[in-house]
């Protein structure tokens, strides 16, 4: 039975002022002129289930092992991504308006609102799956939904060797830098494992140490006795209550960090991270998108400008924040793996920082030696 013909059902069952029960939805059947058999009457049941709990239509392929988004474009396409890129599935929602009604419904399962006063939506629902919606009226071909959903558990520096992420090679060298203290960025674009990468190595931070995280939605879950996480929010529908992250960052610095960790480096909040690492906070480290590791300074004073903080005050703070970029790489085939290491050194002239390669891995995790490799090699007292 499809999402209309149970139109005229749900408004009976709506009539009743209470939950239904299997023999209400019989009668109701009966009444719309329906055979009512057990098989018929099991997958109504089903149905108006899956569209009352859960991702409805979707609720199958959230259940595939591996999967770590599902994006909609209207009712007809429907991708998922089981770490081989986004692949086209055969499911389709019957209507715009049972997608619309799914995508509304799990933006008011967390206090938001969606609707053609206000069209998209940015939410974390509470098993940690990040959604995100824009209605038909902006967006085309109908109403988009994006689902990132959290991975299952957290993966040790050991486990990503296995898996091929990280070389042996690659691997030595990050243990290094989280037992030398340095601080650190992981760089890559969307889906290359930045997050997967950094909760592995805060992993390998002393049980001595106290880790304090800031995100805007709590994906990191590390694999250490003394971590403390905090989760930004945004607006009610009243527009208020938003708590940033450089709201989050702050708050931070105040509750004794050994090492200060943003999930992700995305906006004016990178002013107050360079900051506090530049005021005694070793150790400290983070993600950020860039598509390569020489453009995380450009990436960096873009979102600085953000927070006010001028070109060359923000790459004068970079230069005595951040000693080491760790860029991450997805090739066609979907294989998630560590490209390259760099290291971040001002130039004395411009005074503006660049990244320079110190070590490259191929496809194999075979390192090259690049023009930073000795400087890295000091860093972490190698030398």
């Amino acid at each position: 039975m499809t999402t209309l013909e149970l139109e005229p059902i749900r408004a009976r069952l709506a009539g009743l002022g209470r939950e239904h029960t299997p023999a209400d939805v019989a009668a109701a059947l009966r009444a719309e002129g329906t055979a009512v058999t057990d098989a018929v009457l099991l997958e109504t049941l089903e149905v108006l289930r899956r569209d009352s709990v859960g991702a409805g239509p979707l609720e199958p392929l959230l259940r595939l092992p591996g999967v770590t988004d599902i994006v909609v474009n209207g009712p007809d396409e429907v991708y998922v991504d089981a770490g081989a890129g986004l692949l086209r599935t055969e499911l389709a929602f019957a209507d715009e308006a049972e997608l619309r009604r799914l995508a509304q419904r799990l933006a008011a399962s967390v206090g938001r609102r969606l609707d053609d006063a206000s069209p998209f939506v940015d939410a974390r629902l509470p098993d940690g799956t990040r959604v995100h919606a824009v209605l038909a009226n902006l967006a085309a071909p109908g109403t988009c939904l994006s689902l990132r959903i959290p991975a299952a558990r957290t993966f040790s520096l050991a486990e990503c060797v296995a898996s091929g992420s990280v070389s042996e090679p690659a691997a030595d060298l990050l243990t290094s830098i989280v037992e030398s203290r340095s601080a650190f960025l992981i760089s890559g674009g969307t889906g290359s494992g930045k997050t997967t990468l950094l909760a592995a190595l805060l992993g390998l931070v002393p049980p001595t140490e106290r880790i304090v995280i800031a995100e805007d939605s709590r994906e990191l879950a590390p694999r250490h006795p003394h971590v403390v996480r905090l989760e930004g929010r945004p607006a009610n529908s009243e527009g208020v209550g938003a708590v940033t992250l450089t709201d989050l960052v702050r708050q931070c610095l105040r509750m004794r960090p050994d090492r200060l960790v943003v999930g992700e480096v995305r906006g004016a909040e990178v002013c107050d991270l360079l900051a506090a690492l530049n005021t005694g906070h070793e150790g400290g480290c983070g993600t950020v998108h860039a598509n390569t590791a020489s453009q995380v300074p450009a990436r960096l004073e873009a979102l600085a400008a953000l927070g006010g903080l001028g070109r060359h005050a923000l790459h004068a703070q970079l230069a005595a924040a951040v000693e080491v970029v760790v860029h991450l790489v997805r090739d066609r085939s979907g294989q998630r793996r560590v490209g390259e290491i760099a290291t971040l050194a001002q130039d004395p002239v411009s005074g503006l920082v660049v990244a320079e390669p110190a070590l490259s891995f191929d496809r194999e995790g075979r390192p090259c030696r690049g023009p930073s490799a000795a400087r890295l090699e000091r860093l972490l007292g190698r030398s």
